[in-house]
């Protein structure tokens, strides 16, 4: 079993270096773009389904992939939504660090809390698609909870950036759960 963890195309907040945790930013014209050479690329593989966060980008995205693949139903899951960075979403890097020098952002969604929710969500889809392939579409964040956890945290959340519309590739097969590569775009596959 295959599962494809698929970041969304890039929104004008990524263009501009802003954290966007919840808020419903839509996929930029670049973002589009993005994600139909990702489509192109993913519809040389089999897929049963693609199960997507509710925030729009990720839904965009996932539907510029599912017109690709015309068989595959698209199920949403609000455990894969986006981290919560609370009083620092919408900062740049720059304004964060300003605002908040210390590195405590208030009301952030403790990582733990992100990993126990994109993992279980995840588990539970390789359950409910025994052996068939899937594609998860989330966030930067989301994802990197998953790596982390994966790689007993050598890669992940705090060591990758992940590019938009990368895609990071699992493989399940009797009791193993293991990263084959992550945060490749289709130009470096």
């Amino acid at each position: 079993m295959l599962i494809c963890l698929v970041r969304h195309g890039e929104t004008e907040w990524n263009s501009l270096g802003k954290i966007q945790g919840k808020e419903d930013i839509p996929l930029s014209n670049a973002g589009i773009l993005q994600m139909k050479k990702t489509a192109n690329y993913l519809k040389n593989f089999t897929w049963k389904a693609i199960i997507t966060s509710t925030l729009k980008r990720a839904k965009n995205s996932a539907d510029i992939i599912a017109k690709e693949l015309t068989t595959v139903n698209i199920l949403e899951e609000y455990d894969f939504i986006e981290r919560d960075y609370g009083k620092a979403s919408g900062m740049t890097a720059e304004e964060h660090k300003k605002h908040f020098p210390d590195g405590k952002w208030p009301g952030v969604e403790p990582i733990e809390q992100l990993q126990n929710r994109t993992v279980n969500a995840l588990l539970k889809y390789i359950n409910d698609f025994k052996g068939e392939n899937i594609i998860i579409v989330s966030h930067g964040g989301a994802i990197n909870s998953i790596l982390a956890y994966l790689s007993k945290d050598k890669i992940g959340s705090g060591k990758t950036v992940l590019k938009n519309a990368c895609m990071s590739l699992l493989e399940k097969s009797d009791n193993e759960l293991k990263i084959v590569y992550y945060n490749k775009t289709v130009d470096e596959l």
